[in-house]
């Protein structure tokens, strides 16, 4: 069967793993974050990962903490780094069935940026694809998945068909992905959804940079706040004023 033949070069992913592993301690999440990023690399497109717990993340819901009495926050550079991507993919272990505290922290330190505008007027992430990865050794994939593409959509990704993948092997305690004897980097169901995941998610990347972004249309912060109500009807209750 004869490969597909795309060049995404002109596309950029970021994937920020969400371990509580400090490097260079072995990642199982980074085990498929390698596999998805081998297929967009093959494609063109430049690829940038980072490890969240190597770096001085402080928590809060602002832009940068320092301004807010912490000391150290290191959030702002990776920030700009995840403005400079078209993909965002975040990816990360599960502990008591749901996502780690890294991943939550990310979560909220994304949502500090939401209300920002592009020079469209849309909110910053608007024309911006986002996936999710999952591993672990106990059930939650589906949960934690849909919370990290919940979180994603709402301030303001786009979010392609299929756009997670990840792998827990036998419920309960067991080995982990890259653990000898796992079976996981085997796995075929694991091999496929982080395959369709990531064309998706480049596919998805591809259309929305070449339309120049997400449409604009009903959809800009900055004229709703001029006034702008794009065509929302008036309250129907005739004794409302």
């Amino acid at each position: 069967m004869t490969d597909l033949e795309h060049d995404f070069s002109g596309l950029r992913a970021m994937f920020v793993n969400c371990t509580l592993k400090r490097s260079p301690e072995q990642s199982n999440t980074q085990g498929i974050i390698d596999a998805s990023a081998a297929i967009m690399t093959r494609h063109g497109v430049q690829v940038d990962v980072v490890r969240a717990i190597d770096h001085d993340i402080a928590t809060g819901v602002y832009l940068d903490m320092t301004e807010h009495g912490w000391e150290r926050d290191e959030w702002p550079l990776l920030f700009a780094r995840i403005l400079d991507a078209d993909i965002l993919v975040v990816a990360g272990p599960i502990w008591l069935g749901d996502n780690s505290s890294v991943t939550k922290k990310v979560i909220e330190r994304l949502y500090a940026g939401s209300s920002m505008t592009n020079a469209a007027g849309q909110y910053v992430y608007y024309g911006k694809v986002g996936g999710a990865v999952i591993t672990g050794n106990e059930d939650g994939i589906k949960h934690c998945a849909s919370n990290i593409l919940y979180s994603l959509q709402h301030i303001g990704f786009s979010i392609p068909p299929g756009a997670d993948a990840g792998w827990i092997g036998e419920a309960g305690p067991g080995p982990s992905y890259l653990d000898p004897g796992s079976g996981g980097p085997e796995n075929e169901f694991t091999q496929r959804n982080t395959t369709f995941m990531t064309w998706n998610l480049m596919h998805l990347a591809a259309m929305l940079k070449a339309a120049g972004g997400f449409p604009v249309g009903g959809n800009q912060r900055t004229e709703w706040d001029a006034g702008a109500r794009f065509d929302y009807p008036e309250h129907p209750n005739p004794e409302y004023r």
